[in-house]
């Protein structure tokens, strides 16, 4: 189940809704005056940003380290 963050254009109030809360939210105001954020989407891609940062720290450091030891070895 996503999490959605509505926020009003004008008054620039938020509202946190689950999916059943935001479709009756909408069938109640109209959609041209609010922007809304998948939270759960944003969760998901700062993961994997974080994920990624991780990965590519390790295959670096992979890289270096077997640097290393060839020239360790053969030198």
């Amino acid at each position: 189940m996503n999490n959605y963050k509505i926020t009003n254009l004008t008054s620039g109030k938020n509202y946190f809704l689950n999916e059943e809360e935001k479709k009756n939210f909408f069938t109640k105001n109209k959609k041209q005056n609010y922007k809304e954020d998948n939270l759960t989407e944003l969760k998901r891609v700062r993961f994997n940003k974080i994920l990624d940062t991780i990965q590519l720290t390790t295959l670096f450091l992979a890289v270096v380290v077997t640097v290393v030891l060839i020239i360790e070895n053969y030198y």
